[in-house]
Order: C-alpha cells, then structure tokens, then sequence
C-alpha cells in the first residue's frame, strides 16, 4: 500500500512538472491548438458542399468528433517526441538518481499530455459551434463523448511513449512517428464515410480503432440514429472502442514500463 501511495505521489509530482514546463512554453500549445482550428475551418469549407454523410444534415456535426480524434493521434506524437527529448537531453537519467517510483516519469508525461489534449478538444468544439456544429443529445452526453476521446487519446500516447524508448533519438520519433499516424486517421470515417472507399480498404477502416471512436463520438453527439443511418450500431462502437483502449492501454503500458527499466 505504501509502494502504491508513492507511485501515486510521484506521479502527481511528475504530472505537476511536464504542466510547469508546459505553461512556461505556451508556444507549444498555442500552436498545437492551432492545427485542429485549421484543419476544422478548411475542411468544412473544402468538403462541407460536396460530402454529405448518412444521418447528417450538416458536414461540420460529421467533422467535430473526427478532428477530435484525429488532434488525439497528432498530439501523441508529441508525447513520443516530448519523451525522445527528455532521453537525448539527459532528464530521465537525472530522474533515475532520485528516489522515487520509476515509471512515475512515464505516467507524469501522459497525464500532463492528456490534460493538454482536453484543453485542445474543447477548443475546437467551442470553434465547431461558431461555425454550425449543434450536438442535439444534450450537454452530459457531449462531456461524455469528450471524455472518450481523452481516453483514447490517453492510450495512444502510450504507444508513442514505447516508441520514443525503443529509438530513443528525437530525429527518429518525429520521422517514424507519422507512418502508423496517417493511415489510421484517413483510412477510417474521420473525414468521409467508410462506405465510399474500396473494398480492400473498407473492411480494415471499418474496425480499426479510429473509425470505431469517432463513430462512437458521433453517436453519443448526435443519437444512435446517426450510425443506423449507415448500418452502424452506437452500443457495438462504444464497446469496440473501449475495447480497442484497453488493449492499446494493456500491451503498451507493460512495453513501455518494462523498456524504461531496461533502460
């Protein structure tokens, strides 16, 4: 009991030092907040009049929870890249030295991280509703959806951190950081249906664990009425993303935790 109140505090220490070193960078989260404002505006007005999704009215309500999403997987990679500089530049060894749990380090950075990408999802949906987008399910199940694309975007970072101790060099995180980023963001229904792409890509954007978080955000905006629409199931997505979060949570928690101590 007493090693796990230490872990605890030790990661709230860490926590309250990636938010220090966070704050005293405010160019880092303006332009991480940025991108998602840009990416909401652009693609609104590139797309908005010729894509009209099933159970949609209006593009940009198809749009919010996909931007979502897609800041969760981009701001992962400043996790891995946050972690590549901390190795390069020597602060973990220093962390090392100090008595305390070990793998705090790790948690302190991804809970830090975390609160950063809340603060960036609520930007763009403030921005979404500027520009038209109207949830109609009401304001808990809106905190609801947000709080599932935290905890995704929780999950991701730990990939990335595994990452970021397997290379351990800044220039190859931010290089090999982008090969598995695209393919999960834009072969799933972040920006378009899943239904208009080829077969041979549909059955794996279908089920991957993008498509099946922002469906279930969708779903939690709008109504399940917006998945029936295109044959979905909000129930079914909802438990294909959590499940799809625990094993990322699960397999990559343990890698990283047992990489860092080899280390």
């Amino acid at each position: 009991m007493n090693s796990l109140l230490s872990f605890f505090g030790d990661s709230l220490v860490m926590t309250r030092r990636n938010l220090l070193r966070l704050f005293r960078t405010p160019q880092v989260l303006v332009f991480s907040t940025i991108q998602p404002i840009l990416f909401v505006i652009l693609f609104d007005s590139v797309f908005g009049g010729s894509i009209t999704p099933p159970g949609f009215e209006n593009y940009i309500d198809f749009l919010v929870p996909g931007i979502m999403v897609q800041t969760a997987m981009f701001a992962s990679i400043n996790t891995g890249v946050g972690v590549a500089e901390d190795l390069e530049k020597g602060a973990i060894d220093r962390f090392r030295s100090l008595p305390m749990a070990r793998t705090a380090v790790l948690f302190g950075r991804t809970n830090a991280d975390g609160f950063r990408t809340l603060f960036v999802m609520t930007i763009v949906i403030c921005i979404g509703f500027l520009v038209g987008f109207r949830p109609t399910t009401g304001i808990l199940n809106l905190l609801t959806g947000l709080a599932l694309a935290v905890l995704f975007a929780n999950a991701i970072q730990w990939a990335f951190v595994f990452l970021a101790l397997m290379l351990r060099s800044l220039e190859a995180v931010q290089a090999a950081s982008f090969a598995p980023t695209f393919p999960l963001v834009f072969a799933a229904s972040t920006f378009a249906p899943v239904q208009n792409m080829p077969s041979w890509l549909k059955g794996f954007a279908e089920h991957q664990p993008v498509t099946v978080t922002v469906d279930s955000v969708r779903g939690l905006f709008f109504g399940s009425e917006v998945l029936e629409a295109s044959g979905g199931s909000l129930s079914s997505s909802i438990l294909m993303s959590l499940a799809w979060i625990a094993l990322i949570f699960a397999v990559f928690v343990s890698l990283s935790s047992w990489r860092f101590r080899r280390n």
